[in-house]
């Protein structure tokens, strides 16, 4: 009796194993087309979160702390503990202290940062991380292409050399995100100079729907020269609310202002999700 018991419970536990396993394949493969990107309310600090047509995962950045465990519990499955590509921009803080947290949580396939480096605990401490995960990983440079499925893909704009002796934020990865028609430049913290040297190279080419301010909206990024050629439909200040350094600054606020391009504020609204269908963005 006790043996019988014990095979009826087995069988229960595999078929509820099975109907997990088969929910989650159904998940992931029936988006319907649509990509989701969410910028993560984690306070002073950036955090993206994209969810791509294929059901590949990327989370570029991971604010400054655990809090982003918390925000990705939000937007993924309880059951879900895998990640397939994980972009640490640069080894800020307030960027990569997060990812710290979640690297022994999910299983990782891909990291893929700039050979900038950092000479903090914190980075030190991202650096052995990695090498505990034992994920793969890619140093990238300007026109590699992250192929995320189903149409969409990560495209590097910088940098475009190697950058290890370069301040950090000068070192940062930038990418623009394209599906279809629509698409999203994600510009981490890179300074001004070059955001100018992008327009040189790329000029109309860098034109997307949504913008993620340079530098939590600090007055060292944003020029008005890279800003009017993206041109995009929203941009987005990912900070904390009192933040020391005044971000977002007033002279920015006032350039897209003037420019008539509409601000959201993860301090005010909260993690900000956009859905794509290849034709046209909506914020969710």
């Amino acid at each position: 009796m006790r043996r019988s018991v014990k095979i009826s419970l087995y069988a229960i536990l595999t078929l509820l194993f099975l109907s997990l396993c088969i929910w989650y394949a159904v998940i992931r493969e029936s988006r319907n087309g649509l990509l989701t990107v969410s910028f993560l309310d984690i306070g002073q600090g950036d955090s993206i979160f994209i969810d791509a047509p294929s059901g590949r995962q990327v989370l570029i950045d991971g604010g400054a702390n655990g809090i982003v465990l918390r925000r990705l519990s939000e937007v993924m499955p309880w059951y879900d503990r895998t990640i397939d590509v994980v972009i640490p921009t640069h080894p800020d803080a307030d960027h990569i202290g997060g990812l710290i947290d979640v690297l022994p949580r999910y299983k990782v396939g891909t990291i893929i940062h700039s050979d900038v480096e950092g000479d903090t605990a914190t980075a030190k401490a991202l650096v052995e991380g990695m090498a505990r995960e034992g994920a793969r990983q890619v140093i990238v440079r300007r026109g590699q292409i992250i192929n995320l499925g189903g149409g969409a893909y990560l495209e590097v704009l910088s940098p475009d050399r190697s950058v290890k002796n370069v301040d950090t934020n000068t070192g940062c990865v930038v990418t623009r995100l394209v599906y279809g028609k629509t698409s999203f430049m994600l510009s981490c913290d890179v300074p001004q100079g070059i955001e100018n040297y992008l327009v040189r190279l790329d000029a109309g080419d860098l034109r997307s729907d949504v913008l993620k301010a340079g530098h939590h909206g600090s007055r060292t990024s944003s020029s008005e020269l890279f800003v009017g050629f993206v041109n995009p439909t929203y941009a987005v200040f990912s900070r904390g609310c009192k933040n020391k350094y005044g971000h977002p600054h007033k002279e920015v606020v006032e350039l897209f202002a003037r420019l008539g391009i509409p601000t959201l504020d993860t301090c005010k609204d909260g993690t900000i999700s956009f859905v794509s269908d290849g034709d046209t963005v909506v914020k969710k």
